[in-house]
């Protein structure tokens, strides 16, 4: 219960200040600027490493957890609680998000700015390297690990500074759905749960690869 409880919390602070920071801005009239937002996506998810990652290993991302399993790292019976406890997570954040800011359209959705294609192939290269970083650094030696969080949340800021504007940068299906039902907002939904999926299940082949011949 410990671990669901922190997967719970730690995908809410993700999604309440990741998505929030959105909203706001588009309250503010660009206020806090789309680098703020990228910046602030990254420093949550620093933050939630540091804080819950001893816990349940700070997933925050049923993509994360999903390609664990299949890498071996973490058990397939424990990947459906992850993400039901994600997911809760997420759309507590969202329907908070909707009790401050009830005028707000989106509440931070994802949608593509171009073709479902471009925005599909952009989540499943951002979440394979996201994943193929997270793997390396989520499992190594002592100080890896200390600076998992650094890492990771570096590698999220980074890409959403420069996909973000395109297709959202999302790379975790659980940050898509929340905003999505909550808001209303479907049609695009499937980019966001298909694609950082299969993205993040093929960095495990080409990590096993790189450290088997490293």
């Amino acid at each position: 219960m410990k671990k669901h409880l922190a997967e719970f919390l730690g995908t809410f602070g993700l999604v309440f200040a990741g998505t929030g920071a959105i909203v706001i801005d588009q309250q503010t009239h660009g206020g806090v600027t789309h680098a703020g937002v990228a910046i602030t996506f990254g420093l949550i998810v620093m933050s939630m490493i540091y804080t819950f990652g001893e816990i349940s290993g700070a997933h925050l991302n049923p993509a994360v957890s999903i390609a664990f399993a299949i890498g071996r790292k973490f058990p397939f019976r424990q990947v459906p609680l992850y993400i039901v406890s994600q997911v809760a997570g997420a759309i507590a954040a969202s329907a908070t998000l909707r009790l401050l800011f009830p005028a707000n359209d989106l509440l931070g959705a994802t949608l593509p700015a171009g073709s479902a294609v471009q925005s599909f192939i952009l989540e499943f290269i951002l979440t394979f390297f996201l994943m193929l970083v997270i793997f390396n650094v989520a499992h190594g030696s002592k100080e890896q690990g200390m600076f998992a969080g650094l890492a990771i949340g570096a590698v999220v800021g980074l890409e959403a500074m420069f996909a973000g504007p395109i297709c959202g940068a999302s790379m975790n299906p659980a940050r898509s759905l929340a905003p999505a039902v909550v808001s209303g907002h479907l049609a695009s939904l499937w980019i966001y749960l298909v694609a950082p999926v299969i993205g993040a299940a093929t960095a495990v082949p080409v990590w096993r690869c790189l450290r088997v011949t490293a």
